[in-house]
Formats: C-alpha cells, sequence, structure tokens
C-alpha cells in the first residue's frame, strides 16, 4: 500500500488547493480585477479593530489637539475620494521618534511624532498619507495574509507527496521569502502610485511627495548603508524619488489648468513645539542607567546593553542576542499573585522562590525554566539524526514600589544561565527611588521654528542660531536640504532646543 499512497493522496490534495483558489478569488477594488484572497471585508475590518488597541498601548498616543485634527481631516477628506470611501477609517499620531507611518486592514492609519518633524509642508505629508490609504483600499495586508497561506499549504503539499522535496525544504522556504519581499516591494511601489493618485485629487503637489524619498534615502544611510533592493521589503528610496516624480507630472499634466499646493509655512508653524527624538518623561538612559522621571525610578543597564523602550516595557539585551531583560508591570495586586501569573502565563516550572527586600521594598525572586521545541540534532558518533530540548531559565523579580508591581525578566539558554545571571541580578537588584531633581525635571528637545534673517546658505542660517558642529548634518535632514542648499531672508527652518 505504500507504494500507492502518494499516488491517491496527490489528485487530491491537489484538488483540495485548486478549490480554496478557486473559491477565494475576490475583485481588488484598485484594479478591477479578480485575485486570490482569504479574508473578507467584514474579517479586514475585524483584525483592524482587534489590532487597534494594542498598537496604541505600543506606542502611546501623542496629545496634541491640532495635529490630531489635521490628521484626521485631511485622512477622512482623501477617504472620500479613495477607492474603498464606504470604510470608517481612523487616524492616529503615535508618540514614537522613529521616523514611521504605516496603516493596518480595514482602515486603521498611523504616522508617528518622527515622520510628522521630517515632513516640510503638507504636500509631502498628504503623499505618504495617500500612501498608506493606498495600502487600505488595494487590500495589500489581505493580500500578503492570503500569499502566505497559499505558499504554506503548497510547501506542506509538497513534503507530503515527495521525499526528494523534504530535502530541500528549507531552500524553499527560503525562496517563498524571497517571494513575499517582492510582494511586499509591489504592494509599496502600487501604494506610491495611489498616493500620487489620491494627493493631487485632494489638491496637492505630488512632486513633493518624490522629494521626500530624498529624506528617507539620507535617513536610511545612503546607497551605502542600505540592504540590497532585493532583500528589502520597501523599493530604493532614491529609485522612489525618481518614479513618484515621474507620475506626479503626468498626474499633473491631465488638469494643467489646476494649482497644486505645498503650503510649507503653515506646516511648519503647526508643528512648532513638537516632542522630537526621545521623550525622556517616558523614560530614558543616561551613563548606564534607566531613570523613568514620572514614575520616579531608576535601575542600572547593564554595559553595552541596547535598550528598547515604549511605553509597555522596557527590554535590554546584549548585542549577541544570547539574553534579554523586560521590564514591565505587573496587572497583580500581591506579590505572590503576580509571581504565579507569570509562572502561568509563560507557562514556566518553578525552581525556586524567595522574599528578599530591593532598595528598602518588599520583593520576590523567583527562578524558573521552560522547555523549548524539540531541535534536530545529529549525534556523531552513529551520524544519526536525534531530537534535543534545549531548556530556557528566567529569572524573575517582582518588586513593590508605589503601589505598583515591578516585573523583572531576564532570559537566557540554561547553558548560558551562569554567563548572564550575574547582569541580571546587577540589574534587578539594583531597582531604586529616583530622587535626584536634575534627572526629574529633564525635558524633551522640540522642533522649534525659526526666520531666517538674512540670505546665505542653510549652513549660514543654522550657524547663525548656534547650531553645534555635530548636528548640522542632522538639522540639514530635518529641514529636507543640503546645507549648501541657498536660503533667503524671511523664510522659515527648523532647529530643535528645550
Amino acid at each position: 500500500m505504500k507504494l500507492f499512497l502518494p499516488f491517491i493522496i496527490r489528485p487530491y490534495l491537489w484538488l483540495l488547493l485548486f478549490l480554496m483558489m478557486a473559491d477565494s478569488c475576490a475583485v481588488n477594488p484598485v484594479t478591477g480585477k479578480k485575485e486570490l484572497m482569504f479574508m473578507s471585508e467584514d474579517q479586514e475590518i475585524a483584525l483592524g479593530v482587534e489590532s487597534n488597541p494594542s498598537i496604541l498601548a505600543e506606542f502611546g498616543e501623542y496629545e496634541d489637539a491640532t495635529l490630531q485634527k489635521f490628521i484626521n481631516d485631511k485622512g477622512q477628506e482623501m477617504a472620500r475620494i479613495s477607492h474603498r470611501p464606504g470604510l470608517k477609517y481612523e487616524f492616529q499620531i503615535l508618540d514614537s521618534p522613529v521616523v514611521n507611518a504605516f496603516a493596518l486592514p480595514g482602515g486603521f492609519v498611523y504616522f508617528t511624532r518622527g515622520i510628522m518633524a521630517h515632513f516640510n509642508n503638507e504636500a509631502e505629508f498628504s503623499g505618504v498619507l495617500g500612501h498608506e490609504i493606498g495600502h487600505v483600499t488595494a487590500r495589500h495586508g489581505a493580500s500578503q495574509q492570503s500569499k502566505q497561506i497559499l505558499v504554506s499549504a503548497g510547501l506542506m503539499l509538497g513534503m507530503v507527496v515527495s521525499k526528494d522535496f523534504q530535502q530541500f525544504a528549507d531552500v524553499a522556504g527560503a525562496g517563498a521569502q524571497l517571494l513575499f519581499l517582492k510582494f511586499s516591494r509591489d504592494d509599496e511601489s502600487q501604494s506610491d502610485k495611489l498616493g500620487v493618485e489620491y494627493s493631487t485629487k485632494i489638491g496637492y503637489d505630488a512632486k513633493e511627495m518624490a522629494g521626500f524619498f530624498k529624506t528617507l534615502d539620507r535617513l536610511s544611510g545612503g546607497s551605502e548603508g542600505r540592504v540590497p533592493s532585493f532583500l528589502s521589503t520597501h523599493p530604493n528610496p532614491a529609485d522612489r524619488n525618481v518614479k513618484v516624480g515621474q507620475m506626479a507630472k503626468e498626474m499633473q499634466s491631465k488638469t494643467p489648468e489646476k494649482k497644486f499646493n505645498v503650503n510649507r509655512d503653515s506646516y511648519l508653524r503647526m508643528i512648532d513645539g513638537l516632542v522630537y527624538g526621545e521623550d525622556p518623561r517616558q523614560g530614558y538612559v543616561e551613563n548606564d542607567n534607566f531613570y523613568h522621571p514620572e514614575l520616579k525610578f531608576q535601575f542600572p543597564v547593564p554595559q553595552g546593553w541596547q535598550v528598547a523602550n515604549s511605553p509597555q516595557q522596557v527590554q535590554m539585551a546584549p548585542k549577541d542576542g544570547k539574553a534579554l531583560m523586560i521590564m514591565a508591570v505587573a496587572q497583580e495586586k500581591t506579590l505572590d499573585a503576580a509571581a504565579q501569573a507569570m509562572l502561568t502565563n509563560y507557562k514556566l516550572r518553578q525552581i525556586s522562590s524567595k522574599k528578599v527586600t530591593v532598595g528598602g521594598f518588599p520583593a520576590m525572586e523567583v527562578l524558573s525554566e521552560q522547555a523549548t521545541q524539540a531541535q534536530q540534532t545529529q549525534d556523531p558518533a552513529t551520524n544519526q539524526n536525534q531530537q534535543a530540548q534545549q531548556k530556557i531559565r528566567v529569572l524573575t523579580y517582582l518588586i513593590q514600589y508605589n503601589n505598583l508591581i515591578y516585573q523583572f525578566l531576564g532570559v537566557t539558554a540554561e547553558a548560558d544561565y551562569n554567563t548572564y545571571s550575574g547582569r541580571f541580578l546587577g540589574t534587578m537588584q539594583n531597582f531604586r527611588t529616583l530622587s535626584d531633581p536634575d534627572k526629574i525635571n529633564r525635558q524633551p528637545e522640540r522642533i522649534r521654528i525659526k526666520t531666517i534673517e538674512k540670505n546665505g546658505t542653510l549652513s549660514d542660517a543654522l550657524k547663525a542660531f548656534n547650531t553645534p558642529a555635530n548636528r548640522m548634518d542632522e538639522l540639514s535632514i530635518l529641514n529636507g536640504m543640503a546645507l549648501t542648499d541657498p536660503v533667503q531672508k524671511g523664510m522659515l527652518i527648523k532647529l530643535v532646543g528645550k
């Protein structure tokens, strides 16, 4: 029977795959063509509704009523002329210094304050807004998921019907990943086109959108700092600058009598005072110490470790990636309850537990472990494959401070625990109250809009406002100009200050 099993299974599996594809085609609202789609519009909306709270919790909303009204008004205006005007769109500015904008299926669009700081006029903003709405209207998120389901099904099918295919499954998987990167670049290019179309339709000069890609190119490090295009999820910013410029010119040629807005000065005045870079009020690292002025605590960070701070948690890790520390607030009200919840949530087996004191506050130390998935290894003696489980060790400190319980997790492989346990303890056992007024009263830098007093170059203007030499390039990128570009008296530029 084994000889005939693959031949019996194969036709039915291929038939099942064909029926899945045949029953899952939908008309794309942008192209008007049928395409593979395993997610309905209701499911798209539900995914956005479900994911939105976690996005806001992860980054936090940037509290600026004027900017929020601006992005919502422009977003709703653009949504009305888009290919899917019936969706209920939501637009948010996130409290993150990262230069980014993204969209979720169903109409949820997000801009960070970092990208808002780097726009230099409304037209640049409008082009990127159209790009993100384009991801929604063209159903790119749902399409990507559908393609991943199909390729995953194909890989599983291949492994069932062919022993030869099993040998090359890793190669096929890598090929699939590159395929998805190509899908993503195609989606980005289509959204660039929609960004030009939508921003033009509401009266903005889409050539400015092309110019913003120069800023993105400089932020990404230029041609020397980027990964090769075939390994990137986004097209090369320099290439996008050229292509978007061409598309904008063609789109505007259809209505040569129309005047397209840029609105530079009004945009710059609107972002005057925008928080720039990391906001120390949310916590910051200085001299290998993490300080949180609002919650008034501090703890040391192992030297050389990288730190990622968000409203939900602080993550710390060495560059080799062999360990991780996470600090977050536990939801429970007592140390015992927090410890039990931690073990349950992460499916950990407790090795030891004891009550301790940290910084004068009641605390608990818990050592636990978890077995990871079985890993395939080869026995050098028998040359046979065997299954091995790698265990991870987790050191947890729970500290009761100011009516909250702070939870520190130190995670590493069991084999590396002795290497990193000292660094875990060095951080966790030195959590303490922050009382230094200098650290508590630290204020963020903000965008400051100034008027140039005489003709010259951007470099001349920045020097006139006492810009430090080591920040000249940073400020030139922020202004979307080269230091040698000419500027005129009365022109507005961005500076950065407290």
